[in-house]
């Protein structure tokens, strides 16, 4: 297996999304694969209690890797080695073929997160492409109905969790609003990427700096309030999944989820991920009852729509 050839190609491979920009997998070679796992350091055990958005991370990853090395003409295949005791998820091994997919490294490069204004409607080709996409692995994608509730949702869960001291602390952990931040051109949520002003990034800053004395002064309900995504415009899509999702199917759904984002990219459109709604149990409940589907299935939400200009790349901590 020629390690080095894969080595050359990891800065590409590090452009996987993952929650808060953590960057959990680690790679280590051995003599005829490649096995990739993750550091619990950096991992969101408050956020990401169930380890859902760590493992979907993960399954990003390893289709980003294929990816990347098909693009290469490198000849790999995953094999899943779940095992969360020793924290490793599966293999990159040799294959017979190049992995089969219709991406390229560019896709790859250049998808990015995108917080700020959407522009349209996600039109029923592009949700039926989607949906194929998902559906042979059990899954579909659906539309949420009712902006106004969903609304309603996103405040409840925005408002739960910056009522949490530790889902706060833990999220002040992987924010960069400060250019002067050791950990800006390498990981976490940096100002831009959040579309924050220099003004708005401060008084953020600020906001969480004080945040023991001022959460019992409405801290949580003025920040739920300050922000409304929704607002920015595009369409909020639910990625479904089986009813009866393992780890390992956790991690082969974050691949269904890696094709889903770049067949967005390649139509010229652009996703934020509104995670929360799924990681408050109230909210989740409430809007698995607004889609009709078992709260358990829902797997991602996302804003969706085309960029009215182009989003910052996040960062990264290997580089091209």
């Amino acid at each position: 297996m020629d390690h080095d050839a894969f080595r050359a190609l990891e800065p590409w491979c590090w452009r996987a999304p993952s929650a808060h920009n953590t960057q959990p997998w680690r790679l280590r070679y051995e003599p005829d694969a490649i096995r990739i796992g993750w550091d619990p350091a950096h991992t969101l055990p408050v956020g990401d209690p169930t380890g859902r958005d760590l493992r979907l991370s993960l399954g990003a990853f390893v289709e980003t890797c294929l990816i990347v090395a098909a693009d290469a003409g490198l000849r790999l295949e995953y094999v899943a080695d779940h095992d969360e005791h020793h924290r490793w998820v599966g293999l990159l091994r040799p294959a017979p073929e190049r992995h089969p997919t219709p991406f390229r490294t560019t896709d790859v490069w250049e998808r990015r997160t995108h917080r700020g204004v959407l522009a349209g409607a996600v039109g029923p080709d592009t949700r039926a492409a989607l949906d194929a996409v998902a559906r042979p692995a059990g899954g579909g994608v659906r539309a949420v109905p009712d902006a106004g509730r969903l609304g309603t949702l996103l405040r409840t869960a925005d408002r739960r969790q910056y009522a949490d001291p530790a889902v706060v602390a833990e999220l002040r952990h992987w924010l960069r609003l400060d250019p002067t931040h050791p950990g800006y051109h390498a990981d976490g949520l940096t100002d831009r990427c959040l579309t924050l002003s220099r003004p708005a990034a401060v008084g953020l800053r600020a906001a969480l700096a004080g945040y023991p004395v001022l959460r019992p002064l409405g801290l949580p309900r003025l920040l739920a309030a300050a922000d409304d995504p929704l607002a920015r415009g595009g369409t909020v899509l639910v990625l479904l999944a089986p009813e009866h999702l393992d780890p390992p199917g956790q991690v082969e759904f974050g691949r269904v989820l890696l094709r889903a984002w770049l067949t967005l990219h390649t139509a010229g459109l652009a996703a934020h991920p509104l995670s929360q709604l799924i990681d408050v149990p109230t909210t989740r409940t409430a809007l698995g009852a607004l889609l009709d589907v078992a709260p358990q299935r829902l797997l991602h939400v996302t804003r969706v729509g085309r960029p009215t200009r182009p989003a910052p790349r996040s960062a990264r901590r290997v580089r091209a």
